[in-house]
């Protein structure tokens, strides 16, 4: 199965939404209430989905420029032509 730019895509909106929301949900709690004890994980968590995401966008495309050039040189050394 390849990576291609629509699961990238499909990879990066959920994460950068739910990250978001964690990263909002642990600055927005009350210092003094029940739920500050959840901070800490609440922005970690919101954290590391972001960063999966972002990291996703970096992975690089099959057929990128490093698989395309190595795909011409051989196709144009193997043409069968004498080289003048």
């Amino acid at each position: 199965m390849s990576i291609n730019r629509t699961a990238k895509g499909i990879v990066l909106v959920p994460s950068l939404l739910l990250g978001g929301a964690f990263m909002a949900a642990g600055v927005w709690v009350d210092a003094d209430g029940p739920a500050a004890a959840n901070r800490p994980l609440a922005l970690g968590l919101g954290a590391v989905l972001m960063a999966a995401g972002l990291i996703a966008q970096l992975l690089p495309e099959p057929g990128s420029a490093v698989g395309q050039q190595s795909q011409s040189s051989s196709a144009s050394s193997s043409s069968g032509k004498p080289k003048a």
